[in-house]
């Protein structure tokens, strides 16, 4: 149907508006500084057969690949009144465990009319190691407890069959259930939005403006894509494991307004847990062709649908069960953006930055009482026409750091330095920005895990512009012994001993 611009935009802030709250509520009633200080959620709303009505601006990875919880719990049940879903399994809707996603059908007069939801990084769900990322995992029950979709809640009470393995399983079970309680409360508020407008403006009228929105993303996005130069583009960039660099590759190919991306060459999945599953390489190419083509277009299912992905089962970008996977999401992630990125450059070299720093540089420290988990921001590429952002968190994340004061309050550990890396840019005519160093005393005897990338292949520049600084972790001992870590690890830590972290800086962008 054909809907006036302005009615379109009314309804289109409309449905944003109620992402945008049920984000608020998630975060402000919700325990861990994880998701209160750093913003580690995301929140959608969708349509009765799955696709994404509308969202708040919150991760891209976790945004990108939520369609996929939703369809999860809509193939395994008939969605009752008053039932919330839960699903973290990655070989069922899933990312990583840590990612748990709760699902609410929204019901008007019996009938289901959309439904909300939310998706919220735990510090803490089991696993090998505090934090349930162990750096050295193969398989996926290493990394903690897996929740296939099933029912969570009734009529506002969890359901023992799952918040009694969920709360026996991790280390932090009070923290867990607060967190739990803010996701809880997040959809409820969504569904009574929901529900208030529909009775509003009703039901036909509310189908039509749903139906009309994700029609008119897809027209929007077709447009854009006829835009770019019909062709094929190719890019090649690898993820670091162990002594070996694991490429990922990617064929890109734009014509009569639709888009392929193919990832045939990429290696196979392996013994490890830089595994990702289909969702999340998915959320990639959503991300990188909104950055290549227009963020105006409005987020929603309907400006995916000329969007196609070829991944090949067993590859480290569609792995296959059991595989570990909590890196893939974190870090292989990054990795798929940037060679995507590095792809659509060739056909919009007026719009697509050099590589940010491409890590999440995940922190994780925990014993029997405690989780602390923490991504470290770094530099941003140089942008056409403008230099990179410094200590700012790129590509597939968006969250924030933890305040130093809401950290020492929380947990054994004090920050002794945290200070831009001056100088890790890389130089262009608008050079990369610079990464952070951050270093954390530990207080208490835990164990300490690290998932970063870049540190032995800096962050490319583009158009002539030079890479940017890979980076660093180094962990000093309370006897004054010093130690370069390796990217990945998993080891004990002493009180006195303190972990700096040097995050990668941004590729330069043109001729310096």
């Amino acid at each position: 149907m054909v809907i006036d611009p302005t009615t379109r935009e009314v309804a289109r802030n409309r449905f944003a508006a109620i992402a945008d709250e049920m984000g608020a509520v998630l975060r402000r009633t919700s325990h861990s500084p994880n998701i209160k200080e750093r913003a580690d959620c995301s929140v959608a709303v969708f349509l009765p057969n799955g696709e994404m009505l509308a969202q708040a601006e919150h991760i891209p990875v976790h945004l990108g690949s939520m369609p996929a919880s939703v369809r999860a719990v809509l193939e395994r049940f008939d969605p009752e009144p008053d039932f919330q879903y839960a699903v973290n399994d990655p070989y069922a809707g899933g990312t990583h465990l840590n990612d748990l996603t709760l699902v609410r059908p929204v019901m008007v007069d019996g009938e289901m009319v959309a439904l909300v939801a939310n998706r919220a990084h735990h510090a803490d769900v089991g696993g090998e190691a505090p934090g349930s990322m162990p750096a050295d995992a193969v398989y996926l029950g290493q990394e903690g407890h897996v929740v296939s979709p099933m029912a969570a809640v009734q009529r506002g009470v969890w359901i023992e069959e799952f918040i009694d393995p969920f709360l026996a399983a991790t280390r932090t079970p009070a923290e867990r259930l607060g967190d739990l309680a803010g996701q809880l409360g997040a959809n409820e508020v969504g569904a009574k939005r929901v529900e208030e407008l529909v009775r509003q403006i009703g039901l036909d009228r509310f189908r039509e403006l749903g139906g009309g929105l994700l029609d008119y993303g897809e027209q929007r996005m077709r447009a854009a894509l006829m835009r770019l130069p019909t062709g094929t583009y190719e890019f090649v960039d690898v993820m670091e494991f162990g002594d070996l660099d694991i490429a990922i590759q990617v064929r890109i190919s734009i014509a009569d307004g639709e888009l392929m991306a193919d990832f045939g060459g990429t290696h196979s999945q392996v013994r490890g847990n830089i595994n990702a599953v289909e969702a999340v390489t998915l959320s990639c190419l959503y991300y990188a062709v909104r950055v290549a083509t227009d963020p105006t277009i409005p987020a929603n299912g309907g400006c995916y649908r000329p969007l196609q992905l070829l991944a090949p089962s067993g590859t480290i970008v569609n792995a296959n069960s059991p595989a570990a996977v909590a890196a893939g999401n974190v870090e292989t992630s990054q990795r798929i953006a940037d060679v995507l990125l590095g792809a659509l450059a060739q056909a919009a070299p007026d719009r697509v930055p050099a590589a940010s720093q491409g890590t999440m540089n995940n922190i994780l420290v925990g014993n029997d009482s405690f989780a602390y988990y923490e991504t470290v921001a770094g530099g941003q590429g140089g942008r056409p026409g403008a230099p990179g952002q410094s200590g700012i968190h790129t590509g597939m994340t968006n969250t924030r750091n933890t305040p130093i004061e809401s950290l020492e309050n929380h947990y054994p550990l004090r920050v002794s330095r945290y200070t831009l890396r001056r100088g890790s840019g890389g130089a262009g005519r608008y050079p990369g920005g610079e990464g952070v160093e951050r270093e954390i005393e530990f207080l208490a005897p835990a164990v300490l895990s690290l998932i970063g990338e870049r540190r032995r292949h800096g962050p490319w520049g583009l158009a002539g512009g030079e890479a940017g600084a890979v980076g660093e972790d180094w962990l000093t001992r309370r006897n004054g012994g010093i130690e370069r870590l390796p990217g990945k690890v998993t080891t004990p830590v002493e009180p006195g001993d303190r972990l700096l972290v040097r995050t990668p800086g941004g590729g330069g962008w043109g001729l310096p």
